[in-house]
């Protein structure tokens, strides 16, 4: 059936290059006319043009406010007969594919506003598309104008063939995956076939305006989805030219809505999401996904991976594939950390260490050196017997092994979910999908910016490009303001470190006088409580810093003009990324591998600018105060970003829907109700990633310290899917569709972080914990063969004599007359010949640290790169569909040009030589064999 027949009044498009365009648009337009009328020109040289053989709403006597329509036909519709909460056209007929809104203010713009917006919609009628206009009378507030957009079918199978999109050629004949027997047990947790799977398996292929009779086209007004549609639209929209200013050719949506012209632009809904429409018509996939996938209740239930797909696009869709996948994996992480809790939990009666600082007559007989200059007192040790309790939590054998589990998890999840990747890639046709052809086209920012020319080794067209000497001057400064932010982060954490060692002294004297904390001065130590401020504070600087950064972040990257969209996302990705990860784990690294380890000793203390002595670690170790920070950073920020997607745009919406609420339901109409929602804007998903990928990192690279982190990960990503889904559902304009097929630059991110967790984890249990100062003193100088631990908090703890205080450090009292008293590290004693210098069970310890560290890494990265070798990528039975549906699609499409072979050769059609068709048999039997 050929159905490029059409009424000589109707829209067409044709592809054909335009030679003198400066613009990279790959199609021109012609508007067929009645017999004997001149078409138009290419679409690029109506720029100029004031008058066109398009008729415009003025020259037809209408006002640029009047809502009426030119159709095919010159048909006129009476607005009277249109349904107000619908997504069609007045006629009923025709779909609604996009919608642009503006606002006549009176001011000294107006007039060129309104002359920008005439050129523009004269050039969409000209592409092709049919425009509707609502007038402002219409509208709730009587202030916003409303332009409806409906791509015929001509326009959408000419850039269905531009965008190389994917159409049904022949239901899918493989048979489906054996009924695996467990799966009844899952049952409760699946949605209906018909959420799951709205749309049957096809074989599909490229679009092609020559080849229509090929696909399987039932209904032209519903072949293309409404995600494709929009999507077509959305590219129209984005090169479309609307005059010239300044001597620049200036074109595109984006442009138009920067400057005011338009408010908005946005595809429509297809219903409430509370409730299905009144329209027949309409297929109600929004309140399907609200009732099956955005409602909280929903949260044990799969996600309906196809019908988000099919409503926003591919590009959503695999984000909530691959949060989805996260998540699963997530359990089995959460589980093997809660068991090694509790096993802290229940071993903590156990630990000999907590039970010799508790021990009146061990830990309270030990006097330990003040813990700062002059105004600290000298401690006993038994104070800080509830948080020596509480560290072996967290610092215990199962650290060692879940350190070790974790560092094999990442791998598994990032193999497995490869392999998922595959599947959905073949499953939603992106096996083929170019990116060259989608994410590698040139942005309309880069085309209008670059003036200069050349032309392209593989095209052999003339296209912009940007000289090397300008690259270079906006690489320097995004590169020089990248690093002043990054070193503004690394300022702001040592003020924290400066925070933390000024405020010290001060807890500690308050604590020590204040008889209203003395209940809770055995949890509460000086440590504690100076950790719990100083993380707190320095969460509000992140989130100060973020804040700003994002906004600056965004401002370099469009300053260095990227040539396509995905090194403009990349290159945004990277910065954005760096500067994240600077400022989320600065202070995690500094407690891990800083705090404690470059504290002096009594009487030669180290001190920052020489003024603030350095921090020492609680007797019991740093790790304690590692876990305290990573817990108050990450589950502030988690919540923190709830709030920012959740709380934040209900409120809007709310506030900005407050006056329509009161209004009858048939005058609030559709476009209106989608326009009062938020935008969804172009970097929506990538906000999404980055808040999932730094939460990555909290669970991978400091999870030793932490074997809960996974957890708490897990419970956040359930409340995660299903905000996201509520927000993108009820909250937020529809997202123009986009293609993806992966996860792109920040699989990259993962795999590198997942190398750096096993060597943070590494050095966590080496330095951070006591695991490996207590092993070597089970093993190599334990004096007691029935408890060998006993001892080892005396053993740990070095001498020194008082009187050796110089001025400086020396407390203003001693009032029990101390004469020694004991600080934290393996030193000779004062009556030793190597007085204060380092023992061999220092160098002991440091060398099975180091050891350690080099046989964790080596195990770990050896269990990785094994388990990564031994799972495929690509599934294979993934594998064999693809192979099937090439190998179909090419039987297909050359029994096509085989037929239209013989057809031409009845025809008598000299140019259908003999020598054709038996290539083109020959070509189908090497197909077959191959």
């Amino acid at each position: 059936m050929n159905r490029l027949g059409r009424k000589a009044s109707e829209t067409l498009i044709e592809m054909a290059p335009s030679a003198d365009d400066d613009i990279a648009v790959l199609t021109k337009f012609k508007l067929l006319q009645s017999e004997g009328e001149e078409s138009n020109g290419p679409l690029c040289e109506t720029l100029s043009t004031a008058g066109s053989e398009v008729p415009s709403s003025s020259e037809q006597g209408l006002s640029s406010t009047e809502t009426t329509l030119l159709i095919p036909d010159r048909q006129v519709i009476d607005k009277r007969h249109q349904s107000k909460d619908s997504i069609f056209f007045r006629d009923g007929v025709r779909r609604i594919d996009f919608v642009l809104s503006y606002v006549d203010d009176l001011n000294k713009e107006w007039e060129k506003k309104l002359e920008r917006r005439k050129e523009f919609e004269s050039n969409l009628q000209k592409a092709g598309l049919e425009l509707e206009t609502e007038d402002k009378k219409e509208s709730e507030d009587g202030k916003i104008y409303f332009v409806k957009i409906h791509a015929p079918w001509e326009v959408l199978i000419t850039y269905a063939e531009v965008l190389n999109i994917k159409v049904p050629i022949k239901e899918n004949d493989i048979p489906s995956m054996v009924e695996n027997p467990l799966d009844c047990m899952l049952t409760p947790f699946r949605l209906p076939e018909k959420v799951m799977h709205p749309e049957p398996d096809y074989f599909t292929a490229p679009f092609s305006k020559e080849k229509q009779e090929l696909y399987l086209i039932n209904d032209e007004s519903t072949f293309f989805s409404p995600s494709m549609r929009n999507r077509i639209v959305n590219y129209i929209l984005t090169r479309c030219p609307y005059g010239t200013e300044e001597g620049k050719k200036k074109f595109g949506i984006k442009r138009l809505l920067n400057n005011g012209t338009y408010s908005a632009a946005y595809p429509l809904h297809d219903c409430q999401y509370w409730k299905k429409a009144s329209d027949p018509n309409c297929d109600n996939e929004r309140y399907t996904l609200y009732m099956e996938w955005a409602r909280f209740l929903r949260f044990y239930k799969e996600q309906p991976l196809d019908l988000i797909r099919k409503y926003y696009g591919e590009k959503i869709g695999i984000y909530f594939a691959w949060l989805g996948f996260y998540t699963e994996m997530l359990f089995l992480a959460a589980v093997v950390g809660v068991i090694c809790f509790l096993y802290g939990l229940f071993t903590m009666d156990e630990n000999m260490s907590s039970k010799e600082i508790c021990d009146p007559a061990i830990g309270g007989e030990i006097i330990m050196c003040p813990l700062c200059d002059r105004e600290c007192e000298y401690w006993r040790l038994n104070t800080t017997c509830e948080s020596s309790e509480y560290s072996h939590l967290f610092d215990n054998v199962a650290t060692l092994f879940f350190a070790i589990f974790m560092g094999i998890w990442v791998t598994l999840f990032l193999e497995f979910w490869k392999r998922r990747q595959a599947r959905l890639k073949y499953e939603w046709d992106l096996v083929d999908f170019e990116e060259e052809q989608q994410q590698l086209q040139l942005r309309p920012e880069y085309e209008a910016k670059c003036t200069q020319k050349k032309k392209n080794p593989v095209t052999q067209e003339m296209e912009p490009y940007l000289p090397l000497t300008s690259q270079a001057v906006r690489f320097c400064i995004s590169g020089t303001t990248v690093l002043f932010w990054v070193s503004l982060i690394i300022a702001s954490m040592i003020a924290v470190i400066v925070y933390r060692l000024a405020v010290y002294a001060a807890f500690a004297s308050l604590m020590e006088n204040a008889q209203t904390l003395q209940p809770i001065s055995g949890l509460l130590t000086p440590q504690l409580a100076t950790s719990v401020t100083a993380s707190c504070l320095n969460f509000v600087i992140i989130m100060i810093l973020n804040f700003i950064y994002e906004r600056i972040a965004i401002w370099i990257t469009d300053m260095e003009i990227p040539r396509t969209h995905m090194e403009y996302e990349n290159r945004l990705t990277m910065k954005m990324f760096l500067f994240q990860f600077v400022n989320y784990y600065s202070s995690c690294f500094y407690v891990a591998f800083f705090k404690g380890k470059f504290v002096g000793y009594p009487g030669a203390y180290t001190y920052m600018f020489n003024r603030w002595r350095n921090e020492e670690c609680d007797p019991a170790g740093c790790l304690i105060e590692l876990t305290t920070q990573l817990t108050i950073v990450m589950a502030g920020k988690q919540i923190w970003g709830n709030i920012q997607e959740a709380i934040v745009p209900w409120i809007c919406n709310w506030w900005g829907r407050r006056k329509a609420r009161n209004n009858p339901e048939n005058l609030y109409s559709r476009w209106e109700q989608d326009h009062d929602l938020q935008t969804f804007g172009a970097l929506g998903l990538f906000y999404e990633y980055l808040e999932m990928v730094i939460q990555f990192g909290f669970i991978t690279l400091f999870v030793a310290s932490f074997p809960l982190a996974p957890l708490l990960a897990l419970m956040n990503n359930i409340l995660e899917i299903r905000v996201d889904s509520w927000k993108l559902t009820t909250q937020y304009r529809r997202p123009v569709a986009a293609k993806a097929h992966s996860i792109g630059v920040w699989q990259e991110i993962l795999n590198g972080m997942a190398i750096l967790s096993v060597v943070t984890n590494a050095f966590i249990v080496a330095f951070t914990s006591d695991m490996i100062p207590r092993l070597v003193y089970y093993y190599a100088y334990s004096e007691s063969d029935n408890s060998p631990m006993s001892g080892y908090i005396n053993n740990s703890l070095s001498v020194f004599l008082i009187s050796d205080f110089p001025e400086r450090n020396k407390p203003k009292t001693n009032t029990e007359n101390f004469v020694i008293c004991r600080y934290r590290d393996y030193r000779y004693p004062p009556d030793h010949e190597k007085k204060y210098l380092h023992t061999m069970q220092f160098w002991h310890i440091l060398a099975a640290k180091l050891a350690f560290i080099i046989i964790m890494e080596h195990v770990v990265f050896i269990v990785k790169f094994f388990v990564a070798w031994m799972i495929p990528d690509v599934p294979a039975d993934v594998k064999a569909k693809i192979k099937r549906e090439k190998y179909l699609t090419q039987k297909i499409l050359h029994e096509y040009e085989l037929e239209k072979l013989k057809e031409r050769l009845c025809q008598g059609d000299k140019r259908a030589t003999e020598k054709e068709f038996i290539a083109t048999e020959g070509r189908m039997e090497l197909s077959r064999a191959m």
